[in-house]
């Protein structure tokens, strides 16, 4: 026998043979493995309102992470047809050109069609509200601030939420919810409803602050921390930039004053289990720093293992050591979930939903501690995270 394969079945050719089966099996049996599974896993009806003010342009990356998680996990709208990402939610409709653009939101609803809307959903998404800009529509884009087209959360939406509240939905809201542009009396409405309160900071990690090495530094951000100090703006390396309501800018300096060269999202014991979600991810995105009441259980909180002199600054602009990433609280037979960061803004495949045990393959390739690909974030952390959640809405819809 062994005579025989040497004859006509040399080792070159065997080995040859060997490699070509096996990337046949990975790049189209598991594919279609995968398909296949995916395809005949039952669907079920989740009712889940997404409210997204920010889409520029028909990409929807502020929620289109959103709608692949509700198609991927085959949870469908409750006349069975899948989530659209172009057409599915409330907000800014974006056209070839900004005539051609529509709004749709609860401005036109009265208060009993909000209230039908609220019971043929058991999730509502508060994905972005700071809107869109004319500078989006414009190729060449100005250094000066553009003016606002549509966004910022509206009394409308406060309406909603707190009917909303009231029928004990579960809902999720992010940032950009409650900043700028939303005036500062919805703000206050929508932190008495969910028991939160703004700090009126918002913070962002920026891996090089040498305006001859960053090109991609804000023209604002240099300006106005240069008016604010003395003229001079002579940093270098990466920093935290942190820019409060009323106009004040400040920066943390890496090692200076935090050592953290990346900002951890940092989960509990209790919440890595829950959720399964790691322990530390890297979030180099936007943050609205917020406190929270002791009805909230932490998910997860920030850490950026500030030095003494860090410490010092943070308390000086009356930012916690640590604050939190992700919170829950209970309310009745609902869940209130917020997010402090841009976690739906995500770059995912269109198409790719379609694959059971996609996720697996994903992290095999994308460490948690890897902030240089932005998907990292969503497969590490926000798809274990939301695939928890709405699980669980899921469940407790079918038990009320």
């Amino acid at each position: 026998m062994k005579r025989f394969l040497d004859k006509y079945f040399p080792a070159e050719l065997r080995l040859l043979s060997f490699w070509f089966f096996l990337a046949l099996l990975f790049f189209v049996v598991t594919p279609l493995l995968s398909f296949g599974i995916w395809y005949l896993t039952p669907s079920s009806p989740l009712g889940v309102l997404v409210v997204n003010k920010t889409v520029p342009n028909q990409e929807y990356q502020e929620h289109q992470s959103i709608h692949w998680l509700l198609n991927h996990f085959k949870f469908t709208k409750q006349n069975g047809s899948v989530y659209d990402q172009s057409k599915d939610y409330f907000g800014f409709f974006p056209g070839n050109t900004l005539e051609e653009s529509k709004i749709n939101d609860f401005s036109s609803l009265s208060s009993n069609e909000m209230d039908k809307l609220i019971k043929e959903n058991h999730l509502i998404y508060f994905a972005d509200t700071y809107g869109v800009y004319e500078n989006d529509f414009k190729e060449a884009v100005l250094e000066s601030p553009s003016k606002k087209v549509y966004g910022g959360m509206d009394q409308n939406d406060i309406s909603f939420l707190k009917e909303a509240f009231h029928q004990e939905v579960d809902i999720i809201a992010e940032f950009n919810t409650i900043a700028s542009p939303t005036r500062k009396d919805v703000r206050l409405e929508f932190e008495n409803s969910a028991d939160i309160k703004w700090t009126g900071w918002i913070t962002r990690y920026f891996d090089e602050l040498d305006t001859l090495l960053n090109n991609d530094l804000p023209n604002w951000l240099i300006k106005t921390y240069v008016s604010q100090h003395d003229g001079v703006w002579g940093l270098a390396g990466p920093g935290m930039v942190f820019v409060h309501e009323n106009g004040t800018l400040e920066i943390l300096q890496f090692e200076k004053d935090f050592k953290s060269n990346v900002p951890n999202i940092v989960s509990t014991a209790k919440s890595q289990k829950k959720y399964e979600i790691p322990e530390i991810v890297k979030y180099p995105y936007w943050i609205d720093v917020i406190l929270v009441s002791s009805d909230f259980e932490v998910i997860s909180y920030y850490d950026l293992l500030p030095t003494e002199a860090g410490i010092d600054k943070l308390r000086e602009m009356g930012v916690p050591r640590y604050f939190p990433a992700a919170v829950v609280k209970e309310n009745g037979k609902g869940k209130f979930y917020y997010f402090c960061g841009d976690f739906a803004d995500n770059p995912v495949s269109g198409s790719s939903f379609r694959f059971f045990g996609i996720s697996k393959l994903w992290r095999m390739f994308l460490q948690a501690e890897d902030y240089s690909q932005r998907n990292s974030f969503f497969w590490n952390y926000y798809y274990p995270l939301m695939k928890n959640i709405l699980k669980d809405s899921n469940v407790r819809q079918d038990q009320n």
